[in-house]
């Protein structure tokens, strides 16, 4: 009796070491979802798609919050608002200081992850990322509607988390590795809305982090593509695209697959850098200036 209940309790301890294995922090699956909407009615429901989107089918109670909402006017292009602004935002759709907040999109990551990491920046303790993937959220029966919801306003006072920003400063004198999220012929300045990249970057789209359902890949495999580039918990990142949109969803593998806590988003991003004429690295290895001062197309 003694061996069969020894051999059972090993068996616990190993399917409870795999399920830590097979956590991924904020990242939640549809199920996990499901228990959060059972026990706390509270819960902040954020859909970050389109309007349109939105208009069409939602999570029952989800407000709608779109990722371009939350940018300043005028200038370079998707520079998040300042603080205040943003937790103003955030207020109006239901978002307090306490609340606890599952944020979706329309299954590609990036715009759920963007807006994930603006309420990581603004100080949110209590944030989850929710993957669309309809098989899965048919099996547990997540509530779709179209009807609007309804939203109790919040006040939300920001607390600036620095530790996951960075500006152009910081890239100019960073003594670690710079990511570039874009795909390789926007990368390599062959793409029509690139000329290159910041010289001395590294390229991983930020695709590869993501299966081909859209969900993010298993721990192993990515500290294995980063150990490739160089890449460890040591390291130093900083991370953007051409707007940083894709650059948040690397953001969020290293914060939450990984466990990392080394990868800053540079928020002006290729747009930013080029529109202050910062020299580029082209595919030839020689650095250009751009003249125009403009960037163009893709997030």
């Amino acid at each position: 009796m003694r061996f069969v209940r020894n051999l059972m309790l090993i068996g616990a301890a190993l399917i409870y070491l795999s399920n830590i294995a097979l956590a991924q922090g904020d990242i939640i699956s549809a199920a996990d979802f499901m228990k959060l909407v059972k026990t706390d009615k509270s819960l902040v429901i954020i859909d970050a798609s389109k309007k349109d989107s939105y208009t069409k089918m939602h999570i029952k109670n989800a407000v709608n919050i779109p990722h371009k909402t939350l940018y300043k006017e005028g200038g370079i292009e998707a520079l998040i608002m300042e603080p205040a602004d943003l937790a103003k935002i955030f207020g109006s759709k239901g978002v307090g200081n306490n609340s606890k907040i599952v944020v979706y999109d329309g299954g590609s990551q990036k715009y759920s992850s963007r807006v994930y990491w603006i309420l990581k920046f603004l100080g949110a303790e209590d944030v989850r990322i929710l993957h669309k993937d309809m098989n899965e959220w048919r099996k547990v029966r997540v509530p779709i509607t179209k009807m609007p919801s309804k939203i109790n306003q919040k006040t939300f006072t920001p607390n600036v988390n620095i530790s996951v920003y960075a500006d152009i400063n910081d890239v100019k004198n960073s003594k670690g590795i710079i990511l570039d999220a874009r795909a390789a012929d926007e990368f390599d300045g062959s793409a029509d809305n690139s000329e290159g990249h910041i010289p001395g970057a590294l390229n991983i789209n930020y695709k590869d982090f993501l299966t081909e359902s859209g969900a993010f890949k298993p721990k192993a495999e990515i500290e294995s593509m980063l150990n490739k580039k160089g890449i460890s918990p040591s390291s130093s990142v900083i991370g953007y695209c051409r707007t940083s949109v894709r650059a948040t969803v690397v953001y969020a593998a290293f914060v939450n697959v990984l466990g990392w806590n080394n990868f800053k988003v540079y928020d002006g991003a290729y747009a930013e850098w080029v529109a202050k004429n910062n020299k580029l690295q082209t595919k030839s290895g020689v650095s250009v200036s751009k003249k125009s001062g403009t960037a163009s197309g893709g997030c």
